[in-house]
């Protein structure tokens, strides 16, 4: 049987989702409760990788177990999980779906504040210069007018394909802080750090809005702005089609 299980973590001290050697991951300590629990080896498979120090509201890992799991199960793999991480849920599915390869939607937010704050920091990336959002949103009608986002991907990818359809991309204030969000059916390594750099530059004026456009269409990543740092940066959802639960 394939179970899916909801995850939320605070990546400050992880070096990434995946399993690495000799480096704490989110996945690594998932896989080691849930084989405790279950007394078995268990192998989880995310619905993508966050890199060292990006969180995750709501990330998705698939796992096969030969039984059914009963009602104490979140509750006793969660007192076994430090306090980083947080199993939110569990549903089975159907045997052949993957937390990966089925994924319909990805949606990741970046959180900016405007103010120092000791209760933000390591959460929200502190930005001083006032955000002109409607710039801001004037320039991602271009990043939605693209497909291939070779520009903001990381180079040294195992990469071929850099096509990503966005349908989502936008700021938004909040009380004061900003929150971008942006949704799409895949992502590249870096691109979401790599297009919030770039949409900084716009909103202090280094780039207009037409220079982006000639950015994306480049193809290389010298030309995009700087990532910003991992901190600010949240795994919000992922979406599946609904026939794939049982």
């Amino acid at each position: 049987m394939r179970f899916f299980i909801d995850i939320s973590y605070f990546g400050k001290n992880f070096h990434g989702w995946q399993v690495q050697e000799n480096a704490r991951t989110i996945q690594q300590e998932i896989d080691n409760a849930l084989s405790l629990i279950l007394d078995c080896k268990i192998r989880t498979l995310g619905s993508g990788r966050t890199d060292t120090g990006v969180h995750a509201l709501s990330q998705v890992a698939h796992f096969d177990y030969g039984q059914d799991i009963d009602d104490s199960f979140l509750f006793k793999v969660n007192s076994f999980l430090t306090d980083d991480i947080s199993i939110n849920s569990i549903r089975k599915v159907r045997d052949n779906v993957s937390a990966r390869f089925d994924a319909i939607k990805r949606e990741y937010i970046y959180r900016i504040h405007s103010e120092k704050s000791p209760f933000l920091k390591d959460r929200s990336f502190f930005y001083f210069k006032e955000i002109d959002t409607n710039l801001i949103n004037d320039a991602c009608k271009v990043l939605m007018s693209f497909k291939d986002f070779k520009t903001f991907s990381k180079v040294k990818t195992d990469v071929n394909n850099f096509d990503c359809e966005i349908d989502q991309a936008h700021m938004k204030n909040e009380n004061g802080s900003y929150i971008f969000i942006i949704s799409s059916n895949r992502f590249l390594r870096g691109m979401v750090r790599a297009i919030m750099g770039t949409l900084f530059q716009i909103n202090e004026g280094k780039l207009s809005i037409k220079d982006l456009n000639d950015i994306i269409l480049k193809r290389d990543r010298k030309y995009a702005g700087p990532s910003v740092p991992a901190h600010g940066l949240y795994l919000n959802k992922v979406c599946y089609d609904k026939k794939i639960y049982q």
